[in-house]
C-alpha cells in the first residue's frame, strides 16, 4: 500500500527536521553561531490521469488531475545569517562584528576559513589566534612589551608600548563578505569555508561601504531564539505522531484485506 511508504518518507524527514533543532539548542550558547532551517519538497507524482485531458470526441477536457504523490525529503538545511546579540566581555581580543562580513582565519593546511566567533587569543609569539590556535589573517603580531592594545572599529590595531605616549598602529584586520553567504560550508570550530554556491570573497575594511564595524571588548552571542525552537520541535513532534499514526491506519487496513482472504 502507497500509503505505507508515503508516510515512512515523511517521518524520516520530521527525524531530520529534529537533529537540526536539537544542533540548534546545543549551540544556544555558541559565539557567532547561526542556526539552521529544514526546507523540505514534496516527492514525485504518479500521474493517472492528466489536467485538460480529452473525455470525448467532442473536446471536453478534465478539468482537475488524477495523481499521487510519494512522500517529502529534505532538501536543504540553511542558516539564517542575521545578527546575534552583542554582549559585553571586557576582554582585549574579544570582537564582535556589527552588521555584514566575516573575519578570515588561516588553516594549518593553507586555506582560508571564515568566522564570526571573534573571541581570539594571543600564542607564544604573540599573534592573534582563534581558540585552536588558528592564525586571524591578516597575521597580526602584538609586542611582547605593549602595556595595552586597542582594536577600532575599522579594525586598526594599535599598542602602547614603554616609554610612548601615544599608541602606535601595527596592523589592519580586514573583513571579507559573500553575495551568498547561506552557501558558505560549515566544517566547525565556528569555521566557514567559501564554496562555489557561496561566490567568491569580497574583502574589504570593517566599516566600509557594505561591511560592519568591529566592536572590541565585545562577542555576538549565538542566534537561536529557544522559544522558536522548541515551537518548531512541537511542530516536528506533531508532524511524525501523524505520519506514524497513517501507517498504523494502512496496516489496520491490509489486516482487514488478508482477513477477507482467510475468511
Amino acid at each position: 500500500m502507497r500509503a505505507l511508504y508515503t508516510a515512512a518518507t515523511g517521518m524520516s524527514a520530521q527525524e531530520k527536521n529534529v537533529e537540526v533543532i536539537s544542533n540548534n539548542v546545543a549551540n544556544m550558547r555558541t559565539n557567532g553561531f547561526k542556526r539552521q532551517t529544514v526546507h523540505f519538497q514534496d516527492l514525485l507524482y504518479d500521474h493517472h490521469r492528466r489536467s485538460g485531458s480529452p473525455t470525448s470526441d467532442q473536446n471536453t477536457q478534465v478539468p482537475a488531475g488524477l495523481f499521487f504523490g510519494s512522500g517529502t525529503k529534505v532538501v536543504a538545511t540553511p542558516r539564517i545569517m542575521s545578527q546575534g546579540n552583542v554582549t559585553q566581555t571586557e576582554r582585549t581580543y574579544d570582537l564582535a562584528i556589527r552588521g555584514e562580513g566575516f573575519l578570515r582565519v588561516q588553516l594549518p593546511d593553507g586555506r582560508t576559513a571564515y568566522t564570526r566567533d571573534g573571541g581570539f587569543e594571543t600564542d607564544s609569539q604573540g599573534r592573534i589566534t582563534t581558540k585552536e590556535g588558528y592564525v586571524v589573517d591578516p597575521g597580526i603580531t602584538i609586542p611582547p612589551n605593549a602595556t595595552s592594545v586597542s582594536i577600532s572599529q575599522t579594525g586598526q590595531v594599535s599598542a602602547l608600548l614603554p616609554g610612548d605616549t601615544v599608541p602606535q598602529q601595527i596592523g589592519q584586520l580586514t573583513m571579507s563578505r559573500f553575495i551568498n553567504k547561506v552557501g558558505l560550508e560549515s566544517i566547525g570550530d565556528n569555521l566557514f569555508l567559501e564554496t562555489a554556491g557561496s561566490g567568491q570573497a569580497i574583502d574589504g575594511t570593517p566599516g566600509s561601504e557594505g561591511f560592519g564595524n568591529i566592536q572590541q571588548g565585545y562577542l555576538e552571542e549565538s542566534n537561536v531564539n529557544a522559544v522558536t525552537e522548541i515551537a518548531a520541535m512541537i511542530q516536528a513532534q506533531r508532524a511524525y505522531e501523524l505520519n506514524s499514526k497513517i501507517i498504523q491506519g494502512a496496516d489496520q487496513m491490509l489486516q482487514a484485506t488478508s482477513g477477507m482472504f482467510r475468511g
